[in-house]
């Protein structure tokens, strides 16, 4: 009675370090291994070996090995009925008992057995399916395996079985996740470059301002950015500014072409075109919000003067404040067939009276802040290199751009303007 007990005590204490170990230990393999000697330690055998099967392939790739040889680490080829079978096998299985599923894997590696003297194969199964081996050699007494000793292994091969079939499932949830990625990822390429065949056949349509809509899309990244704009949020205001546009394709192509300053009929068309790109974006399902709108209140201003629906302040939502100076300040600083691009110092005059009524004072002082940056070489040169085609010099700005930060930053004008 006391040995059953002690044997009951002994089971059990390594059945607790085993699942202790499963459990803590993120290395696979090295849990596999540091259970496969807790195994041969709680039973006190010399050789073995844990292989685990690869229903892919239909072979046994030994993981883990004591006191067997260096061959026995090659893939074990088995086939698919034989892996059936011993899936249903609910015990551990001794060679002295020649039975059919016990001596079939050493007859068919008679090279890797030969002197292995293996005793014991025990199937690791789990839900009925073959999650792989353990082969065990003699016990270091020379003692035959008792009935006692063949439940103890059985009970912790099952905990063995159920690490290697965990790692397995985390191993397909990585997979799928992995693939599922690399699908979202191409899904992305594609919408990017849609969005770009988009901005290029806005662009194409007015021959004065070719390349427009992707220097908006690169300024209200910088902006974004500058501000502080999570990654995600900064890609969607970049789509944004190449799409703004997108409503001047419903526009007669006269009119935007027109060599003159626009007629009040003219005018009236062509402020037709936020609403039209609303109406165009709206039923597209955009992996970023609010890009539709982005398009519908880029003309909108902050003193409520804008069009289509007159939106004031706070109204107007954060990226089509952007985009509206971004859209301004690329058609200030291009050539248009009515005027040619002005020079930067009335570009900057033109943010001066006009922040608060129809720019936001903190929109403006974010581009001031990046287009300082690049002047003294501490970020990436975004703005200078695409105003780099037109101007040169842009150092002389530098007073310009500080007096305007200190006029504006803060956003004190910010609240008079939603007033």
């Amino acid at each position: 009675m006391e040995s059953n007990t002690q044997r009951l005590v002994h089971t059990f204490s390594a059945l607790a370090d085993l699942g202790q170990e499963i459990a803590n230990t993120s290395d696979f393999e090295e849990m596999l291994r540091s259970s496969f000697h807790l195994l041969l330690g709680s039973v006190a055998i010399r050789r073995g070996a844990v292989a685990q099967y690869d229903r892919r392939e239909d072979y046994l790739r030994i993981i883990s090995a004591r006191g067997l040889e260096p061959k026995s680490e090659e893939p074990l080829a088995i086939s698919r009925d034989y892996a059936r079978e011993l899936s249903t096998v609910g015990r551990s299985l001794l060679l002295a008992d020649a039975t059919a599923q016990a001596s079939r894997l050493m007859e068919t590696h008679p090279k890797v057995f030969a002197s292995a003297k293996i005793e014991l194969l025990v199937p690791l199964v789990v839900h009925e399916r073959l999650i792989g081996v353990i082969l065990l050699g003699e016990k270091a007494s020379g003692e035959k395996f008792t009935e006692g000793d063949l439940e103890t292994i059985t009970a912790l091969a099952r905990h063995i079985a159920v690490g290697i079939n965990s790692h397995h499932l985390l191993g397909e949830v990585k997979r799928k996740a992995e693939e599922n990625q690399r699908l979202y990822d191409g899904l992305r390429k594609i919408y990017r470059e849609t969005v770009h065949a988009f901005a290029a056949a806005i662009d194409m349509k007015d021959r004065y301002t070719q390349g427009h809509s992707v220097r908006v899309g690169k300024y209200s990244e910088v902006i974004a950015r500058e501000m502080g704009w999570a990654e995600d949020e900064v890609e969607g205001i970049t789509i944004a500014g190449y799409l703004h546009d997108i409503g001047k394709l419903i526009v007669d192509l006269s009119v935007i072409n027109s060599p003159e300053r626009f007629s009040a009929k003219e005018s009236a068309e062509m402020s037709k075109h936020p609403a039209a790109g609303y109406e165009i974006l709206a039923p597209i399902s955009h992996p970023y919000a609010d890009i539709p709108l982005m398009a519908r209140y880029h003309h909108e201003r902050m003193d409520g003067n804008g069009y289509p629906d007159g939106l004031k302040g706070d109204q107007i939502p954060p990226g089509a404040r952007i985009v509206t100076l971004a859209d301004s300040f690329d058609a200030m600083t291009t050539d248009r067939p009515y005027r040619k691009r002005l020079p930067l110092e009335d570009v900057l005059e033109d943010f001066r009276v006009n922040t608060g009524k129809q720019f936001d004072p903190q929109v403006v002082c974010a581009f001031c802040r990046a287009f300082l940056k690049e002047i003294e070489g501490q970020k990436e040169r975004r703005l200078l290199n695409l105003l780099n085609r037109n101007y040169t010099h842009v150092e002389t700005i530098r007073p310009l751009l500080n007096q305007l930060l200190a006029e504006f930053e803060g956003g004190t004008m910010a609240a008079s303007a939603n007033n």
